[in-house]
């Protein structure tokens, strides 16, 4: 009895040791089974297991801070950027205007000759009684302005508008609004990180946020639209159709600039790394005034003025290129009563040295009408000093279309010129009643490098006066190839100076 229990005693111990050895033969000694929390996919041959183990890098502190940089100045300034919407309806016969796309927005047109104009830009609160600074190009002419603030939409009216800047205030009917803090463009530096936050091509993409460096500072004459007073601040942010009116702010989320145009490729609107902004400093001189009285009063000076390129410095005997050259004065104006002449050379204005024409341009818009202000300038290589008192700006006064017509040709300079006749100048409300006009510039011509165009109108060859095609002929015919020309030009109402290299007959 004892020996058998013993044999199945032994019997049994060895089953179960051969079920435990095989169990872990079969597991490859995987003791724990697989279960569902496993990171692993099931499959005939087991499980597949997905990531690594391991442990997630630690990026550098100064990047962590970085980044929180970005986080927190987005969260910031993003309940301060609003849409800002405008419909325009108007009439069009042009067959060319019927498939013109407008880089804002886009146009509805109907078989009538009637089209609605549906705009898109942006713009940011100034103020919590509901001030908000845009672009003028986002609400020019628009019959219907709206804000989109909150996924509310406000009726916005105009406050002012001044399209020397391309900035305009509008205003909604809303109190304790979010409002952006005010930064010194002039502390900006270049390589400085900046955000570009608006709502680029569609109210879809509102608050879009992107990051860049400042690439330049002081840009100007870039060809942007009909604005005068250019000081753009340059960045890579990444800028497009819909952006303009935006913020440009800097890692303290301080609004250092309004986004407001972009280079575009051929193909029509689109990034390409090159975006422009008004400096906060100008834009807030310009919207003080507009919410104050609702236009801009800059002071005037009433001259004609351009920075000169060394062939010009060289032909009118200039100490260097740096200061603004008179090309011209207008009568009975400051300039006119204070004593200064057209070829005076500017190099300082009110005791601050000036650069270029652009600076100076700048600096007298900064001035109120009635300033006095001291002008140091060259004449014929003397330094003299006048005093002057601003007036205020007048109102631009429409430039006239001029046409071509038949005349007489120079191939040594690559302009065709015509004569200009009191009846022509009367007729086109031209101020000047002697000249010749150029009627065209021959492509690749010394005169296309130089930006002369088709309806300028010389003046003067060389400091010589130039009334018809016989003397403009007669005058340039004296020179020599590779010599240079210095030609006076107008162009709407404006004069100044070019210099033209003479070429090869």
């Amino acid at each position: 009895m004892v020996t058998k229990r013993r044999v199945w005693f032994f019997a049994t111990i060895t089953l179960l040791t051969g079920l435990i050895l095989g169990l872990g033969i079969a597991t490859n000694f995987q003791w724990t089974p697989t279960g569902i929390a496993h990171t692993g996919v099931a499959r005939e041959n087991g499980p597949v297991k997905l990531g690594a183990d391991n442990p997630a890098i630690s990026p550098p502190l100064d990047l962590q801070t970085t980044s929180k940089a970005f986080v927190e100045v987005a969260q910031q300034v993003m309940p301060t950027v609003v849409s800002v919407t405008s419909t325009k309806v108007s009439s069009s016969n042009s067959f060319t205007d019927f498939f013109h796309e407008d880089l804002f927005g886009q146009r509805f047109r109907n078989w009538r000759g009637r089209q609605r104009e549906d705009g898109l830009g942006s713009g940011v609160i100034i103020s919590a009684e509901g001030y908000i600074l845009t672009n003028n190009h986002v609400i020019r002419e628009a019959q219907e302005i709206g804000v989109l603030l909150d996924r509310k939409r406000y009726k916005a009216q105009v406050i002012g508008s001044d399209p020397k800047t391309d900035l305009a205030v509008i205003k909604i009917n809303e109190k304790n609004l979010p409002v952006v803090k005010l930064g010194n463009s002039d502390d900006l530096q270049v390589g400085e990180w900046v955000l570009a936050i608006g709502n680029p091509f569609s109210l879809q993409l509102q608050h879009s946020v992107t990051a860049g460096i400042v690439s330049g500072k002081g840009r100007n004459q870039v060809g942007i639209g009909d604005i005068d007073y250019e000081d753009f601040i340059q960045t890579d942010a990444a800028i497009n159709p819909g952006n303009s009116g935006g913020a440009l702010v800097n890692l303290r989320g301080e609004l250092v600039g309004i986004n407001t145009a972009i280079v575009a490729n051929s193909w029509g609107g689109g990034n390409l790394g090159i975006g422009f902004a008004i400096p906060i400093k100008l834009a807030r001189q310009i919207m003080e005034q507009l919410i104050a009285g609702g236009k801009v009063v800059r002071g005037w000076l009433g001259v004609n003025i351009q920075t000169p390129d060394e062939a010009i410095a060289k032909q009118l005997e200039l100490p260097s290129t740096e200061g603004a050259l008179v090309a011209d004065v207008i009568a009975n104006s400051p300039a006119a009563k204070a004593g200064l002449r057209s070829e005076d050379f500017i190099v300082e204005f009110d005791g601050k040295k000036i650069f270029d024409s652009n600076q100076l341009m700048h600096m007298i818009a900064t001035y109120k009408p009635n300033s006095r202000v001291a002008v140091k300038f060259i004449r014929e290589g003397r330094e003299k000093t006048t005093s002057v008192t601003l007036t205020e700006r007048p109102d631009d006064r429409e430039t006239a279309r001029l046409t071509s017509s038949s005349g007489g040709r120079s191939t040594r300079l690559g302009l065709e010129v015509s004569n200009l006749t009191e009846e022509l100048a009367r007729d086109f409300e031209l101020e000047v009643d002697a000249g010749v006009i150029v009627t065209d510039v021959q492509e690749g011509s010394v005169a296309e490098k130089e930006e002369v165009r088709a309806g300028d109108i010389v003046r003067e060859v060389n400091r010589d006066p130039v009334r018809n095609v016989r003397e403009f002929n007669r005058l340039v015919d004296k020179f020599k190839p590779g010599d240079t020309v210095l030609l006076r030009l107008v162009r709407d109402g404006n004069k100044f100076f070019v210099a033209l290299k003479v070429e090869n007959d």
